[in-house]
């Protein structure tokens, strides 16, 4: 457990943060905080911000599945904040799975696409849309900081069912995007 006393270090005021740390031998690291890893960060807790709007928009049952997320987002963190960039710590190939199998599941519960969809139709639904993007986002940056391959993967997954996700919280019927017609 993560234990904070001091909120207030002023220990940033020069434009440096700390990366990795934890406690033991683990070597801690100060970086620019516009470095490709804090950015990643930011992403990271951006979601997780966007996510708990989302939960407080759904049915109990999303919201369950919305904290697990934000939870599993801690350790997506850890291993961009990692002293080893590219080395998995916390997001493993079963994080993933679970994803996998939750985003298949729900897939099956939804019909075929016939054109894109616009955002939107609950509140719900447009806040795991906006999760979604902020999730593709970060996925981007994770790429580009280096991250490892399985929190790649996790983010990368994670877009997919909240995709899922906001096309069954939609509580009136979806609004269609139909390419090579102009709406009105």
């Amino acid at each position: 457990m993560v234990r904070l006393d001091r909120i207030v270090t002023r220990a940033g005021d020069g434009g440096e943060t700390t990366l990795g740390g934890g406690g033991g031998r683990v070597r801690v690291r100060r970086v620019r905080k516009d470095d490709l890893r804090v950015e990643a960060l930011g992403d990271i807790d951006e979601l997780s911000c966007v996510l708990g709007l989302a939960g407080l928009a759904v049915r109990a049952g999303e919201r369950r599945l919305i904290e697990s997320l934000q939870r599993d987002l801690f350790g997506v963190g850890a291993d961009m904040a990692a002293p080893r960039p590219g080395r998995a710590l916390r997001t493993t190939p079963a994080h993933v799975g679970r994803i996998d199998a939750e985003a298949v599941r729900r897939a099956r519960l939804l019909r075929s696409l016939r054109g894109f969809v616009v955002p939107g139709g609950a509140a719900g639904a447009g806040w795991l849309h906006l999760a979604r993007a902020v999730c593709r986002r970060a996925e981007r940056r994770a790429v580009a900081a280096g991250t490892s391959r399985e929190a790649v993967r996790y983010l990368n997954r994670l877009s997919d069912l909240l995709f899922l996700m906001a096309r069954a919280a939609g509580r009136r019927p979806r609004v269609w995007e139909v390419p090579g017609r102009p709406r009105r």
